[in-house]
């Protein structure tokens, strides 16, 4: 009898390929199956097995940046910043006294390999792929890997940040129906007389319940009980993660940390070694802002005068990249991303004058473009997952996984493709 150690690479992904669930792990999708996870370094290991505490600080300092600026404590354009685009009535619900601590539960940031090391190009509270990366983590230990997390740390993970609640609703909108399978298949395994997943035409919420929600908040007037579930989590009936702060889920966040003038502000709530830390992970990033500057101004690291002045760099000096920063239908799933060193003059030039004419309603962030270490098979983007367990003050952030994409070597923007290659981590 053929034990797992013994299996041919080519039967290992069979095996894989045979225990995918029968609903599927995403809508309408496929990916390339690997026949072992991805290896990740010592190093790299590490650094994720103590990132997650350097994240949840980063978010907790965030989160009292913004109060603290729109209580005139903290320089106010920052909370100007972080609101715009945004709707009277969403602005009002973050800054709930309800809603004060709340941080989100699940913290992903979006990992690139690259020849200078790891970036962190993105953080993401609303992330997809927590059901399959558990699907993943479970189905290669069943091969006698090993695996970061071990066989249930995503399924451990995602049960562990509802605490108590007796039941929980995970609402899955209409935009975020591809990873409806996923989350079916996680209730599963975690019992599904708790754990239930609901589209936006459940209403029967308990007081006392939990509700994940699996949707944006730019998107919750197009779903039919997004507004209820705010009404009721303004109303204390029950305890809604990623909590109603659209703040935590902007882009721009990233240029915050970044500005010269906000440097004292986070050394003091960082601490010098996190913020050192932060700024070698994470690339430069500007928010693209039209405000006239003085004559003698300039855009610190581009030495810009005017942001028209991007138009005019050669392909060479445009190793940036450009996206909206949140709170709209773009902002996900690698759509209103434009990298301007692969893009014509004018094509660049177009994307610059859209950021330039929506900066007041949709804002969009620059940032510093490093390209992905080719590795075998291609370019690889790394996923963490950090499950947040306890009450916020001392909460503590846990890694249940990593998942790995492996795009082909021409992708130099790496997300999930049909050419793709998932695999977790090892």
């Amino acid at each position: 009898m053929t034990t797992e150690s013994q299996l041919t690479s080519a039967e290992r992904i069979e095996r894989v390929r045979q225990s995918i669930p029968r609903g599927g792990l995403f809508l309408d999708q496929e990916w390339q199956i690997a026949a072992n996870p991805f290896p990740l370094t010592p190093e790299v290991r590490r650094e994720f097995e103590t990132l997650g505490r350097v994240l949840l600080q980063f978010y907790r300092a965030l989160n009292l940046l913004y109060q603290h600026s729109a209580a005139g404590k903290q320089p106010g354009w920052v909370a100007d910043w972080l609101d715009r685009g945004k709707p009277a009535e969403v602005i009002a619900l973050q800054r709930l006294p309800l809603f004060k601590n709340e941080l989100p539960r699940v913290i992903r940031p979006d990992v690139i390999l690259t020849d200078d090391g790891l970036k962190i190009v993105e953080l993401d509270s609303v992330p997809g792929g927590i059901g399959l990366t558990a699907w993943l983590n479970q189905t290669y230990a069943g091969l006698g890997s090993p695996v970061l997390g071990g066989a249930d740390g995503m399924l451990k993970g995602f049960a562990g940040i509802f605490a108590d609640s007796p039941r929980v609703h995970v609402v899955v909108s209409e935009e975020s129906k591809t990873y409806r399978p996923e989350m079916e298949w996680l209730s599963e395994q975690l019992g599904p007389d708790r754990i239930f997943v609901r589209d936006a035409s459940f209403k029967d919420f308990a007081d006392g319940d939990a509700v994940y929600r699996f949707f944006e908040l730019f998107d919750a007037p197009n779903v039919a009980n997004g507004q209820l579930i705010l009404e009721h989590a303004r109303d204390g009936r029950f305890r809604l993660t990623p909590p109603p702060k659209p703040t935590l889920e902007e882009k721009m966040m990233f240029a915050l940390l970044w500005n010269r003038n906000l440097q004292g502000f986070w050394r003091q709530h960082l601490g010098e070694s996190f913020f050192r830390r932060l700024l070698e992970l994470v690339p430069y990033s500007w928010l693209v802002d039209p405000a006239p500057l003085p004559p003698q101004g300039a855009i610190p690291g581009l030495e810009l005068t005017d942001w028209n002045q991007l138009k005019s760099l050669s392909q060479r000096e445009r190793e940036l990249i450009l996206k909206v920063s949140g709170f709209s239908p773009e902002g996900w799933g690698a759509r209103g991303v434009f990298l301007g060193s692969d893009l014509s003059h004018a094509e660049w030039s177009a994307a610059v004058d859209k950021a330039l004419a929506s900066a007041m309603q949709s804002p969009y962030v620059l940032q510093r473009f490093h390209k992905p270490k080719l590795v075998e098979h291609g370019r690889v983007r790394l996923c963490p997952y950090y499950f947040v367990h306890g009450q916020i003050d001392s909460a503590r952030a846990h890694l249940g996984g990593v998942l790995a994409t492996i795009c082909p070597p021409d992708k130099k923007i790496i997300h999930g493709m049909k050419d793709a290659i998932l695999a977790p981590c090892a």
